[in-house]
C-alpha cells in the first residue's frame, strides 16, 4: 500500500513540473540566442496558430532588441 501510494504521488508531481508550459522573458530569450532562434522559427512556422502566444511575441522583442544592439555596435554607439 505505502509503495503504492509513493508511486501515485511521484506521477502526480512529475506531471506537474512539465517545461511545455513554462513562458520564456525577453532577458531570458536574449540571452540564449539558441532557444530565440528556435523559438522564432516556430512561430514563422506556424504564424496562423502560434503567433500571438506569449513565447512568440516574446521572441519578436528580443530578436528586435538584439538586432537594435547590433546596429549600435556596428555604428560605434
Amino acid at each position: 500500500m505505502r509503495n503504492v501510494l509513493l508511486g501515485v504521488v511521484t506521477r502526480t508531481l512529475s506531471g506537474c513540473s512539465g517545461q511545455g508550459d513554462k513562458t520564456y522573458t525577453v532577458d531570458e530569450l536574449m540571452a540564449d540566442e539558441a532557444l530565440l532562434t528556435k523559438i522564432i522559427s516556430e512561430c514563422r512556422n506556424n504564424p496562423g496558430g502560434l503567433r500571438q502566444t506569449p513565447d512568440c511575441q516574446n521572441a519578436e522583442a528580443a530578436d528586435w532588441k538584439l538586432r537594435l544592439e547590433r546596429m549600435k555596435t556596428s555604428l560605434g554607439g
